[in-house]
């Protein structure tokens, strides 16, 4: 438990902050019992996934592990603190909460929502981003934000985030309160939560568009995500091989579902074609040619853009400045997608 420390209280360790309130030993089972002072600690969810990695860590194979929370000293009822109480007062006064979605992962949504996010600050519009992609949070390195750690502040006897500020846009991601490189070892109720927090206790502000940069999949967290955040609708992000159908297909039929009920405002064809930079006019289409115009037109919605294969567009999402910044034909790319999503929005 000395290996976990707590960001919010000068990176102390659990044990040195006393946090370890019992320990209980079976055969073959551990259970770690966390203690919070009076009110619930933001982190409190992180910090219960990296205790469990912890031990993960340090006990032998096989070993059932868990990880329980308590408060030392129960909040009165009226308390809005607890993740099963929070409220949308966050988000009130944003404008647009779109999710950008993919059916699976490596079709490049996280470097889409990142520039979307980017290239709608540009166009001048006020912009949030949080990063819902639990498993895979990549916002913190896209944005050269690595080693950021949000401010935390109770008010009215509830906790209150406040976003990293960067490019014009407001970011968060659980990646800010993690270590580097350390695996989020959640079951699915558990990053749900922590997820809600992160959108719902942030102090967000006046918005036009909050962006979600949704997991790869249609799983439990979108389920939580749809069902609890007011979102208007979703962007999907594909590539334009074939076998990439099935899986627009997917996302396309949970936000159409009849219990979901969210607009899609169209699909984004990443990675439509490969442009060499000695060569800029040079189109080569290695993954198929304009197959997110036929997805488009086979699900009957929009197709908002086509962005290309560059090695820019790597090259300044792993340097933490996103393509969207510049005025190459990638960066206009985003920008012409922020036009066409912004016109869809209204």
């Amino acid at each position: 438990m000395r290996e976990v420390r707590h960001p919010g209280k000068g990176d102390r360790d659990l044990v040195d902050l006393g946090m370890v309130s019992d320990i209980r030993l079976g055969e073959g089972r551990v259970e770690v019992v966390l203690a919070f002072p009076k009110r619930r600690d933001p982190l409190a969810e992180y910090l219960a996934g990296s205790a469990r990695a912890a031990l993960y860590r340090g006990l032998p194979g096989g070993t059932e592990i868990e990880v329980k929370s308590v408060v030392m000293e129960e909040a009165p009822k009226n308390k809005r603190s607890n993740v099963n109480n929070l409220t949308l007062e966050e988000v009130a006064q944003v404008r647009h909460i779109i999710g950008v979605a993919s059916g699976k992962g490596g079709v490049g949504k996280s470097t889409v929502a990142v520039n979307l996010a980017v290239a709608l600050a540009r166009l001048g519009y006020r912009v949030g981003l949080a990063d819902a992609d639990v498993y895979g949070p990549s916002v913190p390195l896209m944005t050269a934000t690595e080693g950021a750690l949000p401010e935390a502040e109770e008010e009215d006897g509830r906790e209150v985030i406040f976003p990293i500020e960067k490019y014009g846009v407001k970011w968060m991601s659980i990646g800010y309160f993690a270590q580097p490189g350390q695996a989020l070892i959640w079951r699915g109720p558990m990053a749900c939560n922590a997820l809600k927090q992160m959108i719902l206790q942030v102090r967000w502000g006046v918005l036009d568009f909050l962006l979600i940069d949704m997991p790869p999949g249609t799983g439990d967290i979108h389920i939580s995500l749809v069902g609890d955040i007011p979102m208007e609708g979703a962007v999907i992000v594909t590539t334009p091989q074939s076998v990439a159908l099935a899986d627009v297909e997917k996302g396309v039929d949970m936000f159409r579902n009849e219990k979901v009920g969210k607009k899609i405002f169209g699909l984004v064809e990443n990675m439509a074609w490969f442009t060499p930079a000695e060569l800029p006019e040079n189109k080569y289409y290695i993954f198929g040619k304009e197959g997110g115009i036929r997805m488009a037109e086979r699900f009957g919605i929009p197709l908002l853009g086509q962005i290309p294969i560059v090695q820019s567009i790597r090259e300044s999402g792993d340097a933490g400045e996103p393509a969207a910044l510049s005025s190459r034909p990638d960066g206009l790319a985003f920008i012409e997608l922020a036009r066409k999503l912004a016109e869809a929005a209204g």
